[in-house]
């Protein structure tokens, strides 16, 4: 071990004024520390609590004799001593086992010995089932609160334990022997536990065997581990439950299977013991009186500090220091320094692997570590060892800014180096953008197509650790085509892949059978970004996918799924240079789907292209020509915009013309098609396609709207505009016909437009006329001043309707007159009967009831309309008529009626004129005496009428 290196990673606390307090008296026989506290126990029976700086905190009488042993625990806040008491009797034992409970004191006095704490519970160590014996070892297992198990270690070689609540007694005793014991050698000499699950296991060591016991077994099973054992206080446990003992020639670690790791540290061991994983021990120094104090990193092989100390009495650890307790009572503290000292002084002898292994052993954070690494990677770095350098680097992955290490190798143009660390970047899922970006630099500077595959073509099955669209970038910038292609399709960017194809390498057949590989929903995402592309070079081909994606060859619209489908109205957009292929398009997916959901989209679309009057489009220039699609295909708009041979330029007008009839015929159809009489609303916009028919000159289209919007008035103004008098006196005939539903008004309107002509139509308005006397449509007056408006008329034409309106007149005079005399006759003799009523005397001479036809008798009623009634028949209603008051109550409800009527002015205006003959209105008013009625005058002894 002479070639373990010495360093100085502990330091002594408290500049040596560390002692045990004046206080204690008595001869120190033990220690033991727990709880931020230390207990020792002395020969004179007291036992002394010390807080942090060793500080008497206070001291009290544990035994009326010697303290030979005591333990503090972790858990609870006891304390377990054992030693002399007196004796009872002679065949009593002295030896008495304590537990005192530190957290319940009591104050006997004013000064600190008479601060006694409780002793819960005292035990008999001896019994007569366990004989008496010395006393060598001592130890403790806190189990399951309250629970503790207590092994007490003989010179004789048996282990006495006591488990159980000890303070409430409720406990069991047992022995546990060490076999082939040989006498001298058969003294306990150190005791350890160790947990291995739910069993609880015990090193106990003698001067010459290392056994364990395994108390999951009853009786508990023993093993011997080692022939050899130690002295007693060179005896103790890692934090990894591991048995250390210290022998001259070496120590030795146990396990429950047997020895372990042996260390050859030379020197009788006084004291061992472990502290944050550091081995100590307290080594005798043969030359000398002096002692020797060595720290051990076992896992660092170095020793961690060494220091020469007087004779040492006890060993313990607490506060985060190692105590140790000289014979003549004077103490040392020794406490690790912090990790930045010990690494500083490792820097400065450039022991860079030291700290490495310093800081990963004793488990410090990454960045800690990370920071290690940088500095000795700086180191190697200066020293040109770039290599080395990039190999320390790449731990501090995570932790240290990438920058920092690209810059250097940027600057040393170390481009192998850069590559490596760049690769161990992607490979940790750390890599940027710009950092994948300059390792496929790299990769491209070099020209290692190899390894721009491994990183690329990786077949290992891990999820890409870079990002894809960086990859892609660069590689197409670097005119790795292939390998972006690969990059896109493997991470399902078919955007990207189809970029590639269409706008690098111009491969459009492969665009097209990829896209028809996709699914429909992402075939129908790419199509809608690049099929500007597609309709321009391949044309029928895209046509054919857009059929397929939205109609999916009819399968889902048998089942009434359309709505899922993509609909045709979402790619639009691609042919926005290419309407003839659009419409191509829409007319192949309308004979294919009859009830889309986009119907009204569609057909709105198809009008505007049916009825557009030219497709000016440049690529469309292709279709003037009868070459093949090939040749149709390479002529550019520029060779299209150079002038033509004149039989060309006819050919090509005549075409257009052909061409732009075709498209309006089918613009009609669908109009009428789309619209059948059965339903209320077309399946397309009618105000849009009354705006495209009207943008268009399209009048057969507008015709067409109009009348089946019912508007017969536009309907005429279009024959107006195009002055079709033999159109529009057709039209009037069929949509003036009242009897058919038609709108006889129109005629009128026919009427006026002729008077306002200002030319000869004297045939037209002659036939007009005939069609306004049939129906009665204008007044004569009316239609002598409309007509009168046209110079060009003569009276020739209207002569002999006004002859047949004139005798027409006569007659309906002579009729009113006769009429007239017929109601004065009515009237005198109705004024005669009345005023016979009120001057002379009437008649009654019915013999019978008129309600029940018996005889009349009395008493009898008699009423003016000449019938008669019982007076019983007549019921409460004595002053009525019961034959006669249905009719006169009918004449009165309907005079109340008029009259309410007659309060509605809006209504009198509204059958005026509505009327074709107001005044008849006008008298009928005045007839049924609603507008000559007056109200009576007040204040007045006498009153006349109109």
């Amino acid at each position: 071990m002479y070639q373990w290196r010495k360093f100085e990673f502990f330091e002594e606390k408290y500049g040596g004024k560390f002692k045990v307090p004046e206080e204690i008296t008595g001869e120190i026989k033990c220690c033991s520390s727990g709880r931020g506290k230390v207990a020792i126990g002395c020969d004179d029976g007291t036992v002394s609590i010390l807080d942090r700086g060793f500080k008497l905190n206070y001291a009290f009488v544990a035994h009326s004799s010697s303290v030979l042993f005591l333990q503090q625990l972790k858990q609870r806040n006891y304390l377990l001593t054992i030693g002399q008491d007196e004796q009872i009797s002679p065949q009593a034992s002295a030896m008495c086992l304590k537990i005192f409970d530190l957290d319940k004191t009591q104050m006997e006095g004013t000064s600190t010995s008479a601060v006694v704490p409780d002793c819960v519970q005292i035990l008999r160590v001896f019994t007569n089932q366990f004989p008496e014996a010395k006393i060598t070892s001592f130890l403790v297992l806190e189990e399951v609160p309250p629970i503790l198990l207590i092994a007490i270690g003989l010179d004789n070689g048996s282990i006495y334990c006591i488990k159980g609540d000890i303070a409430r007694e409720r406990i069991t005793r047992f022995t546990l022997r060490v076999e082939n014991a040989s006498a001298g050698h058969a003294a306990i000499t150190g005791l350890g536990f160790r947990n291995d699950g739910p069993a609880i296991q015990i090193f106990a060591v003698t001067p010459s065997s290392v056994s364990l016991f395994n108390l999951q077994y009853q009786p508990a099973k023993r093993q011997t581990l080692d022939q050899i054992g130690c002295a007693s206080k060179s005896v103790a446990m890692s934090d990894r439950s591991e048995l250390i003992v210290g022998r001259p020639e070496a120590v030795y670690f146990y396990e429950d299977d047997g020895r372990g790791p042996c260390w050859a540290f030379e020197g009788e061991k006084k004291f061992v013991g472990w502290f944050r994983g550091y081995l100590i021990c307290v080594i005798a120094d043969q030359r000398s009186t002096k002692n020797t104090l060595n720290i051990y990193d076992l896992k660092n092989r170095l020793i961690a500090h060494s220091a020469t100390v007087n004779e040492v009495s006890h060993m313990f650890c607490e506060w985060g220091n190692i105590i140790l307790v000289m014979a003549d009572k004077s103490a040392i503290c020794v406490g690790e320094k912090d990790m930045e000292s010990k690494l500083d002084v490792l820097f400065k002898k450039n022991l860079y692997s030291v700290a490495i292994n310093l800081v990963q052993t004793q488990q410090a954070d990454a960045a800690a570590t990370a920071e290690v690494l940088r500095k000795y990677g700086d180191h190697l770095y200066s020293k040109q060892e770039y290599d080395e350098a990039m190999a320390q680097y790449i731990h501090t992955i995570g932790h240290l800014e990438p920058s920092f290490v690209i810059q250097k190798f940027l600057d040393a143009q170390r481009i192998h180096n850069l590559t490596n660390y760049l690769e161990k970047l992607h490979e940790k899922g750390l890599a940027s953008k710009d950092h994948t970006t300059l390792l496929l630099n790299c990769y491209t500077k070099l020209k290692d197509v190899e390894k721009l595959n491994y990183f690329i073509k990786n077949e290992d099955g891990v999820e890409h650790k870079f990002d894809v669209e960086t990859v892609i970038r660069v590689c197409r910038a670097a005119n790795y085509h292939e390998h972006a292609m690969y990059v896109a399709k493997k991470a399902g960017r078919h955007e990207l892949y189809l970029k590639i194809l269409l706008e690098d390498l111009g491969r459009y057949d492969e665009a097209l059978h990829y896209i028809s590989s996709l699914e429909p929903s992402q075939a129908g995402v790419t199509v809608k970004e690049y099929g500007k592309i597609l309709i321009e070079h391949k044309p029928r081909e895209t046509i054919r996918i857009l059929l397929r994606l939205c109609t999916e060859e009819g399968k889902l619209a048998k089942k009434g799924s359309l709505n899922m489908l993509p609909s045709p109205v979402d790619f639009l957009n691609i042919f926005v240079h290419h309407p003839r292929s659009l419409m191509d398009f829409l007319e192949k997916y309308t004979d294919k789907v009859k009830d889309s959901p986009a119907q009204v989209e569609i057909h709105n679309t198809l009008l505007e292209l049916y009825l557009s009057n030219e497709l000016t489009f440049p690529s469309m220039s292709q279709y003037s020509f009868n070459g093949s699609p090939d040749d149709k295909e390479t002529i550019s708009p520029v060779v299209a915009a150079l002038p033509k041979p004149s039989s060309y330029g006819k050919l090509s007008l005549d075409d257009d013309e052909k061409s732009r009839a075709i498209r309006r015929e089918k613009g009609l159809r669908l109009l009428q098609n789309a619209w059948p009489s059965d339903q209320e609303h077309p399946l397309y916009d009618v105000d849009l396609s009354i705006i495209l028919c009207e943008m268009n000159a399209f009048r057969e289209g507008l015709l067409f709207l109009y009348e089946k919007m019912k508007l017969y008035k536009e309907v005429i103004a279009c024959y107006m505009q195009a002055h079709d008098h033999e159109g529009l006196i057709a039209c009037c005939k069929r949509l003036g016909d009242s009897g058919k539903g038609g709108d006889p008004a129109l005629w009128a309107d026919l009427l006026k437009y002729f008077g306002e002509l200002g030319e000869d139509c004297s045939r037209e308005v002659k036939e007009v006329l005939t069609y306004i006397e049939r129906d009665d449509i204008l007044p004569p007056i009316v239609v002598l001043q409309t007509l009168s408006q046209n110079p060009c008329l003569t009276l020739s034409v209207i002569k002999d309707y006004i002859a047949r309106k004139l005798e027409q007149e006569s007659k309906l005079i002579d009729e009113d007159r006769r009429a007239v005399e017929k109601y004065q006759e009515d009237t005198s003799a109705m004024r005669k009967e009345i005023e016979d009523l009120r001057t002379n005397a009437r008649i009654f001479q019915l013999s019978k009831c008129t309600a029940c036809t018996f005889t009349l008798d009395l008493p009898a009623v008699h009423f003016m309309c000449m019938h008669s009634y019982h007076l019983r028949c007549l019921g409460d209603n004595e002053k009525e008529c019961p034959e006669c008051a249905p009719e006169y109550m009918s004449v009165l409800e309907m005079k109340r009626s008029m009259e309410q009527n007659s309060k509605d002015q809006d209504q009198f205006y509204q059958r005026v004129r509505n009327s074709k003959d107001g005044f008849s209105v006008i008298a009928d008013y005045f007839g049924k005496g609603i507008i000559s009625k007056t109200k009576p005058v007040e204040n007045t002894s006498s009153s006349s009428g109109l």
